[in-house]
């Protein structure tokens, strides 16, 4: 039987829930539709579909038929890793969730350089995310605006004859076509270390010129996930960055972007991003995370190495957020 989905109402005098849609089946097969309503199965948050992502998904996690282990660049044995094309989806958070989940993922996980006067002008934009297949908890709803984003009006209009009844505007096809090399989601890589799983999406942002050299930028998604009952703390983060110039850089430092999330059973993970430049069109990281148990023991996670490619056609940034 289909269950109903309910949310929280904000009244005074206490929450109230009132229903928000009625779950229906995960699809284990094909991929879901621009428009598709959905609970987010990790993070709790309402979105929307906007359009699926193809990526190639490098699981270091799942056995190779190649045994035999090869010494990689990024320092330490392992084997071969093939990618698998895994669907991703570019989504918009509802808006009434973004607080409850700020302690646990960015809702600016979608950052890029402006083409603008001002080179170093960094844009975020609030409340879009990338969500992976199995993450994604359909659900159908009579409401005709059942997502508050500010964008969610610009991109979609209810179509009552369509499943979903939410079809993509011309402006989303003219967003996504004009803006898609700073979204394209293209590499995914992951890896666990002790029921520690750490995912990583890197996206290249463009290059800026400054004093007479290059300086090539990318921005990098991590979600780290607790896949064990036991609490651990993130404490410390070890980074090496590789660059094709020849440089060879050690980040070390507390936590991550100011933070050192608690992972538990209730609350298994946290998502983040960051940025990193260097002064050659490509590079690559790896690293690790340095976590605690309760009882004051620490242990490493293997950050999965993942390369830093600039796209071979130049790519021209957005101008600010006139789309």
């Amino acid at each position: 039987p289909s269950k109903l989905l309910s949310a929280p109402r904000n009244r005074p005098e206490g929450k109230v829930l009132e229903t928000v849609g009625v779950f229906e089946a995960p699809k284990q097969h094909g991929k879901y539709e621009t428009g598709q309503l959905f609970l987010h199965s990790v993070f709790g948050y309402r979105g929307i579909v906007l359009f699926p992502w193809q990526a190639r998904l490098y699981d270091r996690d799942v056995a190779s038929p190649v045994t035999e282990k090869s010494e990689n660049v990024a320092g330490h044995g392992s084997k071969e890793v093939k990618g698998k094309t895994h669907t991703y989806y570019q989504v918009l958070i509802d808006a009434r969730d973004c607080p409850h989940i700020s302690q646990r993922s960015q809702t600016e996980a979608v950052t890029f350089l402006a083409n603008h006067d001002d080179s170093r002008a960094l844009y975020a934009i609030p409340g879009l995310d990338y969500v992976s297949h199995e993450d994604i908890l359909p659900y159908s709803s009579t409401d005709q605006v059942p997502i508050q984003h500010e964008l969610f009006e610009r991109f979609l209009m209810y179509d009552q004859t369509k499943v979903p009844p939410f079809v993509a505007r011309d402006t989303l096809c003219a967003w996504q076509e004009k803006n898609h090399p700073w979204l394209e989601l293209s590499d995914v890589h992951r890896e666990t270390t002790e029921n520690i799983r750490v995912t990583v999406i890197p996206f290249y942002m463009g290059m800026r010129e400054a004093q007479n050299s290059h300086v090539y930028w990318w921005r990098y998604c991590i979600r780290l996930e607790n896949l064990d009952s036991e609490v651990v703390q993130l404490r410390e983060r070890h980074w090496r960055i590789f660059s094709l110039s020849g440089t060879l850089e050690t980040v070390r430092g507390r936590g991550v972007v100011g933070r050192e999330p608690v992972l538990s059973k209730e609350q298994p993970a946290f998502q983040y991003s960051s940025h990193v430049s260097l002064q050659a069109s490509s590079g690559h990281m790896w690293g690790t995370f340095r976590f605690e148990r309760p009882d004051g023991s620490h242990f490493d996670v293997r950050i999965p190495p993942f390369s830093l490619e600039s796209n071979k056609d130049e790519k021209t940034p957005p101008s600010g957020l006139h789309w």
